[in-house]
């Protein structure tokens, strides 16, 4: 289930595109934005085919798996892709780019033109296609910009995995990260709400940085404040979002009234920081439906 943040409640909403404004993108044709398209204040985001960057916590990939999800039920297409790594799953509409870092220039466009064919044939195909470069370990890695100069020209919604959390339900990002590409339309930052009143050190990832953001102990429990906090934050759930994006925090794994109650309260703190783009999910696999 899905719920967004409304009139100090959690009000349910049919899909996650639908919570972000999103869902009007059509192949070839540009995306409402989210001001438009929901009436949520302060977005800002350009009228034309989203392009959705997931950070923070684990849960990224599953959100992601349920924008795509829901584009292709509604006849629509997605490409799903990563600035950092994506673990490579055996479905058909994951598609392995070639590693354009050892081809030549010449080489390297004529990959990129074949690329941009396989892309079609799977999109044609399945509605959405996931895609990256090989990566050790099962995993996928950023494409070329060649490669991705395909993607964009495709003119369809584009999702990334722009963080790692190592499935964790916290974060906060290093000096490097996160990988967030300019064109961003919309972030989102994601929080888990199964870290609430567990061991900081135990719940999150890069543990020594949240330390200094929240000024508290590793062996102490995570609040409501600290997930607030860490969400408002430009040092951590904020950090790297692009101006014109559209910035919305998701707290996963509300799967029972305990956890809806401790969003709410997470909800509002957000709220007097100035957050007002919440959306709380359960752990529900759209991909199981």
């Amino acid at each position: 289930m899905i719920w967004i943040y409304r009139e100090d409640r959690l009000c349910e909403i049919p899909s996650l595109a639908d919570a972000l404004g999103i869902l009007g993108a059509q192949k070839g044709r540009p995306a409402a934005s989210a001001a438009g398209a929901s009436g949520s204040p302060g977005c800002r985001c350009p009228a034309r085919c989203p392009v959705v960057s997931a950070v923070g916590a684990g849960g990224k990939t599953t959100a992601l798996h349920r924008l795509a999800e829901e584009f292709a039920r509604q006849g629509q297409q997605a490409v799903v892709t990563t600035s950092t790594h994506i673990l490579e799953e055996d479905e058909p509409y994951f598609l392995r780019a070639a590693a354009g870092e050892r081809l030549a220039d010449r080489k390297l466009r004529e990959a990129a033109r074949a690329f941009a064919d396989q892309v079609r044939e799977k999109l044609d195909r399945f509605g959405q296609v996931w895609t990256g470069s090989p990566a050790p370990g099962g995993k996928l890695c950023g494409l070329p910009e060649l490669f991705m100069e395909q993607i964009w020209k495709l003119n369809v919604p584009v999702l990334v995995e722009a963080d790692g959390a190592r499935k964790m339900p916290m974060k906060v990002p290093a000096a490097h990260e996160p990988v967030i590409h300019p064109r961003t339309t919309h972030v989102l930052s994601v929080y888990g709400l199964d870290a609430v009143e567990e061991k900081l050190e135990n719940v999150c990832f890069r543990k020594e940085l949240a330390e200094k953001i929240l000024k508290k102990n590793g062996t102490e429990p995570v609040t409501p404040e600290d997930i607030a906090l860490l969400a408002a934050s430009p040092e951590a759930g904020r950090k790297g979002c692009p101006e014109q994006a559209a910035y919305t925090v998701v707290l996963n794994k509300a799967d029972n009234a305990e956890r809806r109650e401790t969003a709410l309260a997470i909800c509002s703190l957000l709220k007097d920081r100035g957050i007002g783009r919440v959306v709380v999910t359960s752990r529900m696999d759209v991909r199981k439906q």
